[in-house]
């Protein structure tokens, strides 16, 4: 018995409600492609793409330094100059005994010196000028070669041990070629406000 042959509108009704009805994908590997290239773009976008984490961090904490083989000079860092070029400088105990003669560079300052070349200077507080433990008396025809000391420098000076009128911080007395040939003597005692308090500490 032969199938009954449909008429053109019931064959054009019949395909409008296929169409309105959800049907499967015939092609879903197809339907990836399409959404991966989507997701690809979107990535590829500026303005879709998610914020770079290196540059949070950058932008909170500022730029990121790179790792250096080589550290830049701090303060005490002292280079040797050849023997009998520098500017010589003469350390001398409270009695006025020689403890070194020792040479520097113009800039180099007497506590960085000091400990370049062993002398017993202290300097608790590393150049900071926050103490007075680098206290040392400076020859009188240099002393006037001297700037001034500031506000803070006389501040530390006036808690000194021994202070006498020529009384300078080595942290602070930086070498000029007019100061060769400068004797820097060790007070007797020194004190350290921070750790001693009131009681000197002898050398």
């Amino acid at each position: 018995m032969s199938r009954p042959v449909r008429s053109l509108a019931a064959r054009v009704a019949s395909n409008v409600a296929t169409r309105n009805t959800h049907q499967p994908n015939p092609n879903p590997s197809r339907g990836l492609r399409q959404f991966t290239t989507s997701l690809s773009t979107q990535k590829s976008s500026p303005s879709c793409r998610s914020p770079n984490r290196s540059n949070l961090i950058t932008g909170a904490f500022g730029q990121k330094r790179g790792i250096h083989s080589t550290f830049p000079r701090q303060h005490g860092e002292i280079t040797r100059p050849a023997p009998g070029t520098g500017i010589k400088i003469t350390f001398q105990d409270s009695k006025g005994n020689d403890v070194k003669t020792i040479e520097g560079n113009e800039g180099d300052d007497l506590l960085s010196l000091a400990h370049e070349y062993d002398v017993d200077l202290e300097g608790a507080c590393e150049g900071s000028v926050a103490c007075s433990t680098c206290h040392v008396i400076i020859s009188p025809e240099h002393y006037d070669l001297l700037p001034e000391p500031d506000d803070e420098e006389n501040d530390m000076l006036d808690l000194a041990f021994g202070l006498e009128d020529t009384s300078r911080l080595g942290c602070q007395v930086r070498l000029t070629k007019e100061l060769d040939g400068m004797v820097a003597k060790l007070p007797s005692a020194t004190r350290n406000m921070y750790v001693d308090g009131a009681k000197a500490r002898t050398h």
